[in-house]
């Protein structure tokens, strides 16, 4: 069984530009991932396979059971009832691998987003669908969730469309991945690693026949202009002005050579020349590259002159009616550190009792999770304040965080995760000695992540991350701060 996509073309009513042109992917059985930039068709093209859209242009076959799980797990399922009921063999089995409670299926929205995600996976598996369509499982879920919720897909056994940024899920489940961008999309085999590790051998192949294009043209270029002032020298040479007019016997072969052609030679070969300057130009604008930035901009930034920035004494933190045990801890100056728990766990009231002991003069940049209206409008107040020089490192920043810069610059309707980037661009111009991000790369596209990546590992300062995302972890921090049952454990 496979689900097949043949020349998807989807335009959303007002826009001026498609965003799916010409769209074909197999979808066999097992899991696909889809990956690409926040805006590209993602989720367009996995509810149009699911039949929830009809595409303007294309097919979609065969026609088969399907389930989508959207992003937001807020809504309950329309079947949760159904399921509540439900003691079959399946029923009980995904009661069991995703541990669900009882109670949960009668006060659906009083649950917590990893419960209530739980419960969305485990109603849309019972049904038992030809097709099923994950779309970011694990955002903003913690540890233990996101390990039961692949246990769960991990025993699905027909089509799966898994959308997400979760990099360890994707190289877990997925046999294959669809890389889409620009309207188009490129089907590679294996997980997310090898599927984006053959993508950059695609990219750097592409970008030296891009170059051989762009230097033939070049030759090209300079061909068709000698060719175009021979000829324009032999067209100077057809009259017989020059020649006296008792020299019958050159006047006589300059007639010839009018009449046979000779003299048009040179101008016919410039014609030739014209026409394949035309055809490499043609070629040339053909080959697009997508834009990567790899650049480090930390380069002027320095650790503090502090061998510590911030310690904080052993103590206990109330979280309601549980508590966090903290040992002493403290912050070195060109410290990595990952902090890391289930969702509740005292994270962020940990993260802000360290803000709240720092020594006035160090630099710090906080980045929360959510960004508060206030600080939203604080920071575009900030941008347009800037004189153009500096606005213009801000954006470039942003741009290497690969967002689109004129975004920031049209109105106030910015994502969260471009909010975050924009907070980060403009803390930059203050020089930080310590950056602290509760959970990064929430709503953040799998290019973003790794453009994120590669500049918070280059920064020579201390860094405090909160994140479930142990890939980015591990490539950037090397002090680990675990919340398990209520005790923080370093390593």
């Amino acid at each position: 069984m496979q689900l097949n996509l043949s020349n998807i073309r989807y335009c959303y009513p007002q826009a001026e530009e498609p965003i799916l042109r010409g769209v074909s992917a197999t979808f066999p059985e097992g899991w696909t991932g889809v990956v690409g930039d926040n805006g590209c068709g993602k989720t367009t093209i996995a509810k149009i396979a699911c039949g929830l859209i009809k595409p303007d242009e294309g097919s979609v076959s065969p026609h088969l059971v399907s389930a989508y799980c959207a992003q937001d797990a807020t809504n309950a399922p329309a079947n949760l009832e159904d399921f509540a009921v439900a003691y079959d063999r399946l029923a009980t089995h995904l009661r069991q691998v995703l541990d669900l409670k009882d109670d949960w299926l009668w006060r659906y929205e009083s649950l917590s987003g990893g419960q209530q995600k739980r419960l969305q996976v485990a109603c849309a598996l019972w049904i038992e669908p030809d097709v099923l369509v994950m779309d970011e499982p694990t955002n903003h879920v913690d540890a233990t969730t996101r390990q039961e919720v692949f246990r769960a897909l991990e025993g699905f056994g027909g089509i799966g469309i898994l959308i997400s940024h979760d990099r360890v899920l994707l190289d877990e489940l997925c046999g294959q991945c669809l890389f889409m961008a620009n309207g188009a999309a490129t089907m590679r085999p294996g997980g997310y690693t090898q599927a984006a590790g053959q993508a950059a051998i695609e990219r750097e192949s592409s970008l030296r026949v891009r170059e051989d294009a762009r230097r033939e043209k070049k030759r090209i270029e300079r061909e068709a202009q000698r060719r175009r002032e021979a000829a324009a020298r032999k067209e100077g040479k057809k009259s017989l002005a020059g020649i006296d007019k008792h020299d019958s016997d050159a006047r006589h072969k300059k007639r010839v050579a009018i009449v046979w052609g000779t003299d048009g030679i040179a101008a016919k070969q410039a014609g030739v020349m014209e026409a394949r300057l035309a055809r490499a130009s043609e070629r040339l604008d053909q080959m697009r590259v997508e834009k990567r930035y790899d650049g480090n901009i930390w380069l002027d930034a320095m650790p503090s002159r502090r061998p510590v920035l911030v310690r904080l004494e052993a103590c206990v933190l109330p979280l309601g009616e549980r508590y966090l045990s903290v040992p002493p801890l403290y912050v070195g100056r060109s410290d990595h550190i990952g902090l890391m728990g289930d969702n509740g766990c005292g994270k962020t009231t940990l993260v802000r009792r360290l803000v709240a002991h720092l020594p006035a003069g160090v630099p710090t940049l906080y980045i929360p999770q959510e960004p508060s209206d206030e600080q939203r409008r604080e920071a575009y107040a900030r941008l347009r304040a800037l004189h153009s020089n500096e606005r213009g490192r801000v954006l470039s920043i942003v741009a290497q965080l690969n967002s689109e810069p004129k975004r920031l610059l049209e109105g106030d309707a910015t994502s969260p995760g471009e909010m975050r980037k924009l907070m980060l661009a403009l803390g930059i111009l203050d020089s930080p000695e310590l950056i602290i991000m509760d959970e990064p790369t929430n709503h953040l596209d799998l290019g973003s992540i790794e453009a994120l990546q590669r500049m918070l590992a280059a920064f020579p300062g201390a860094l405090l991350l909160v994140s479930h995302d142990e890939v980015l972890l591990r490539a950037i921090t090397q002090v680990t701060w675990r919340i398990e049952r209520g005790v923080l454990a370093v390593s």
